[in-house]
């Protein structure tokens, strides 16, 4: 289980726990997951979403406990770190830790919950791939959900696509990586040198992470 109170005492710079509520509205991307870790896959399709729809900014939340992923998550402070060493070189992406911060099983919906009531002036965009497009509907609250965001898929070419919700779809290049790919690759002493910012793989490797 994740230990979201070691995260208190990492030494990043650019992650906001509590939200500033005296901004004026903004159009914000979220992109959730557990980023375990981090790869130039998720980098790639944020950047496309905030340019192609002209975002202010891009939200990286990455989840406490995920509902639907059953593999052994690495620390809360490791995942939470290697995202602001991947983000901090872009001014428009940024870290919240909202829901390492809250706790328990982590859900989309009660996440924007939070968001709407702490910041109900600014706009939210889902940003999802194309394997959570078609599982969305499976999410919980998923009716409820879709009402508060604007749901973006990134589209992949040739993956069979089947949104029962309205979706705004952005093209990315098609980069297909997982972070399953890249622990399964350090574990047996693959390079993922380009699969991640260099950053991140140093991180990985200065630490010992994934090589169980």
């Amino acid at each position: 289980m994740v230990n979201a109170k070691c995260v208190k005492k990492s030494p990043i710079t650019k992650v906001e726990p509590k939200l500033q509520e005296d901004q004026k509205g903004r159009q914000i991307g979220i992109m959730g997951g557990t980023f375990n870790p981090v790869h130039i896959a998720h980098l790639v399709a944020a950047e496309q979403a905030m340019t192609k729809l002209r975002l202010d900014e891009v939200w990286f939340i990455p989840d406490n406990i995920p509902p639907h992923k059953d593999a052994p998550l690495t620390s809360a402070k490791d995942r939470a770190t290697m995202l602001d060493l991947a983000t901090r070189n872009n001014p428009k992406f940024r870290v919240k830790l909202l829901e390492l911060f809250r706790g328990g099983v982590s859900y989309t919906v009660d996440t924007m919950r939070y968001l709407k009531e702490k910041a109900p002036q600014n706009n939210y965009y889902l940003i999802m791939g194309s394997d959570q497009v078609n599982s969305f509907h499976t999410w919980k609250e998923a009716s409820e959900l879709a009402k508060m965001v604007t749901l973006v898929g990134i589209r992949r070419p040739g993956y069979p696509q089947d949104p029962q919700y309205p979706m705004i779809w952005v093209d990315a290049p098609d980069i297909q990586l997982s972070s399953t790919a890249i622990r399964r690759s350090v574990s047996t002493g693959t390079s993922i040198r380009y699969l991640v910012p260099e950053a991140v793989r140093e991180y990985i490797e200065e630490k010992g992470l994934y090589r169980d």
